[in-house]
């Protein structure tokens, strides 16, 4: 037996512990693909790969990662116990209840819930939890784990026909990850978006005192409380470089213009697919004219007077605060 997280959309199998929500890991049949006989390939191709099932990589722990003062992510060891293991599957929910995969009793009448509550006498509180909320508790590596779960099954539900020809596709023989078409054979493996997103920063021309550009963005929405501000990201577009796409989107969105552009660290991102690479520039010049499409305000803050920002776990939160400590403050 091995186990396996439980995967809904975006939410996962959650349990409230003394350490706030950690995944639930359940028991699944094993299946070595190094004992499948040749002769059985065909009737077993479905038991080695199944739609709503996929194998998980191992991602190394935080402690293993070579210490960089450039990297904005926290790579500080991070202490491993049972409950933060990452598990080697995940699965559906759907998948779960269709192969009769027993998991723990929900808490609440409706596993689509998705809101954390306020922290009252939960203990064993079981129950689905988004991972937007639960990346601001978790150890980097099995938020790691989590995304790649989360992104493999929207993958595989979102690829059930062929690009080329629009037939039915079939999954790939012996455990490979790829939908492959039965009449043109064509091939179709995960894909990652890159994106792009930068922490812009400048001097306060009056004080001197460092500051970072933010923006609010419309899809913060416009709550009754503090309006979120964040960086500014984008899709690097095809035929274009990291440091081109940079300059472009900081150019469309705000319409200033970048100097000392490099690269800090970079984050997996589910939301569907992205790979979000990080990083820095000053600015040069230009005045702030924002896409409205885009933005409803983006100015420069002071680094001491920063409005409401992303929360902590997301790149944007890291790139930030990286800035915050290099000037004496603590997010």
């Amino acid at each position: 037996m091995t186990t396996a997280f439980v995967i809904d959309n975006e939410t996962v199998l959650c349990r409230y512990t003394a350490k706030g929500w950690r995944p639930v890991q359940v028991s699944v049949l094993a299946i070595n693909s190094d004992i499948v006989k040749k002769d059985q390939a065909a009737e077993s191709a479905n038991e080695l790969y199944q739609v709503g099932r996929v194998e998980l990589l191992a991602s190394l722990a935080a402690s293993n990662w070579e210490t960089n003062g450039s990297l904005a992510l926290d790579t500080s060891p991070e202490p491993i116990d049972g409950d933060d293991v990452p598990a080697t599957i995940a699965i559906t929910y759907d998948y779960a209840q269709t192969h009769g995969i027993a998991i723990p009793n929900l808490t609440k009448d409706s596993h689509k819930s998705t809101v954390l509550q306020t922290p009252l006498a939960r203990t064993e509180e079981i129950n689905f939890i988004t991972y937007r909320q639960l990346i601001t508790q978790l150890p980097v590596a099995l938020s790691t784990q989590l995304s790649q779960a989360i992104q493999l099954l929207r993958w595989q539900a979102d690829t059930q026909f062929c690009s080329r020809c629009s037939a039915s596709v079939t999954v790939a023989k012996f455990g490979e990850r790829a939908m492959v078409c039965p009449v043109c054979r064509l091939r179709q493996y995960p894909r990652v978006q890159p994106c792009v997103i930068t922490a812009i920063t400048r001097p306060n021309p009056q004080t001197g005192e460092m500051q970072i550009l933010l923006a609010h963005h419309h899809r913060y929405g416009r709550p009754s409380t503090q309006l979120q501000y964040g960086l500014i990201a984008g899709f690097v577009e095809v035929g274009e470089s990291l440091e081109h796409a940079v300059m472009r989107e900081v150019l469309e969105e705000v319409g200033i213009r970048l100097t000392d552009i490099h690269y800090v660290s970079s984050q997996p991102w589910p939301f569907p697919s992205n790979l979000m690479l990080g990083f820095r520039a000053s600015y040069t010049s230009g005045e702030i004219v924002i896409q409205e499409d885009e933005l409803s305000h983006a100015d420069f803050f002071d680094i001491s007077n920063l409005p409401k920002i992303p929360f902590k776990g997301s790149i944007a939160y890291d790139l930030i605060a990286q800035i915050a400590h290099e000037q004496g403050i603590i997010l």
